[in-house]
């Protein structure tokens, strides 16, 4: 016996959502022998988008029945019964973090049919339920409500019990308790940990740290490991007595935090970082002309080098972007491969560098301030973030183009002090890795500011 469902939330915070409509269709296989359907009033505010989405209002739900009112009725129309669900993972979340704010510890075996999907049509273009059903020919309507998505979830399980000749795939799929579905122990340790940036740590039953990483919401991070269903992931739950995290408030100092722990721990279940991260970089060189010129290069190849990459795909993307921000010219720094004159000089929009109509000293001023805006090099600097919590701020300082260390301070501390600021730092280690994470970092993200100092 199956029951069929589908869940509409408020949206918000990764398990914080609220249920606010719900459809459980009891299906023997062959039809459908009950149902419940019922608008949930979830207490809290449904997010502008949801509304949106489903058409479902704040409004709509003040009578509606609050979910301990039907908790009853989820419980008896699911009794043994598989749950199954488009994207089970998360209605069944749902539903056991409802019932656990009851103190009830809700458990049903699990199918998900964009599982089954995968295995039984493999030359589908979409598995959203929207776009599969469609294609399939099944009708559909009040798409994004509870009910008319669980009938469409409906005559999808049928056509996939049909199409499973062999009977063999539903009992792969069937998610076992180690397959998805967490334990007691599991949920405690995930309701535990914050819905907030920093680094966690999964310890094994020595105290080792078995697995490490950062993320910029621990909560819904540890979750996921937890119901991956993968056969590493299920020897790491396995393993796992216990979860401790740091929070760091800045990504950028969760991100250089979790490399150095990475190689300090070298934890069991994690993949340690190359040696060396970057390979490729901007090379400078001065023409016969005077105009200073910029390339991607090899690391061994270049005398003078600007920024580090992970590829020459990831460094010809950021010559592209800085020669567009600073107005540089294609064909000094090779984007253009016109033999004279490059399209941008065709076009009346070259600013003339390249047909030396602008002084090399002037060119030049531009060319440098496109590579100090994004390399560490040479640079003695505080690069400033968000805190851990209000009325703080982060730290990273930079020393001779190098990382020195990272570090907290009070918003109405004043940091123009070197020697104090020195006081506030933990040292950390100021490799060349450690640059590419800075530098990669700054190119695609925005720290709150950059602070010069005087050393």
């Amino acid at each position: 016996m199956y029951a069929i469902l589908d869940i509409e939330t408020t949206g918000g915070k990764f398990n914080e959502e609220g249920i606010t409509e719900i459809a459980i269709h009891k299906f023997d296989g062959h039809e459908i022998v009950d149902s419940f359907i019922s608008l949930i009033n979830p207490e809290k505010e449904i997010q502008p988008f949801v509304v949106n989405l489903t058409g479902i209002n704040n409004k709509m739900l003040r009578t509606a029945p609050k979910f301990h009112e039907v908790a009853k009725r989820i419980v008896e129309i699911t009794q043994d019964t598989v749950l199954v669900a488009h994207n089970a993972q998360f209605d069944y979340r749902i539903l056991r973090t409802e019932f656990r704010r009851l103190g009830y510890n809700y458990e049903r075996k699990t199918i998900c049919t964009v599982d089954l999907s995968k295995v039984l049509l493999p030359d589908a273009e979409s598995y959203s339920l929207g776009k599969l059903v469609r294609s399939l020919g099944i009708p559909v309507s009040d798409r994004h409500r509870a009910n008319g998505d669980a009938l469409a979830t409906v005559k999808l399980f049928k056509l996939l019990l049909a199409k499973d000749s062999q009977k063999t795939i539903l009992q792969d799929v069937i998610r076992k308790e180690s397959h998805g579905e967490l334990s007691e122990k599991q949920l405690d340790i995930v309701q535990s940990m914050p819905n907030e940036t920093g680094v966690f740590y999964i310890h094994g039953k020595d105290g080792n740290i078995i697995y490490l990483s950062k993320s910029t919401d621990i909560k819904k991070r540890v979750n996921q490991l937890f119901t991956k269903t993968g056969e590493r992931s299920r020897k790491l739950v396995k393993d796992t007595k216990k979860v401790t995290f740091e929070k760091t408030g800045s990504e950028l100092i969760a991100l250089l935090k979790e490399h150095q722990e990475l190689l300090k721990n070298k934890p069991k279940y994690n993949t340690i970082p190359r040696k060396r991260m970057y390979s490729h970089t901007l090379c400078l060189k001065e023409n016969e002309l005077g105009y200073l010129e910029l390339s991607v290069a090899p690391i061994s190849k270049c005398s003078d080098k600007w920024g580090l990459f992970n590829g020459e795909f990831s460094a010809k993307n950021h010559l592209h972007k800085i020669s567009r921000e600073f107005t540089l010219c294609d064909k000094l720094n090779g984007i253009s491969e016109a033999r004279k004159n490059c399209a941008n000089y065709e076009d009346n929009k070259c600013n003339g560098a390249c047909i030396q109509k602008e002084a090399p000293e002037e060119y030049n001023v531009r060319v440098m301030e496109a590579l100090n805006k994004y390399c560490l090099k040479n640079k003695n600097i505080l690069l400033v973030d968000k805190g851990r919590e209000l009325g703080e701020n982060s730290a990273v300082l930079i020393k001779k183009g190098s990382l020195v260390g990272i570090g907290y301070y009070d918003l109405n501390h004043q940091i123009n002090n070197i020697h104090i600021l020195e006081t506030l730092i933990t040292p950390m280690n100021g490799t060349l890795n450690a640059n590419f994470i800075i530098e990669s970092f700054l190119r695609k993200k925005r720290v709150l500011k950059t602070i010069p100092l005087n050393i």
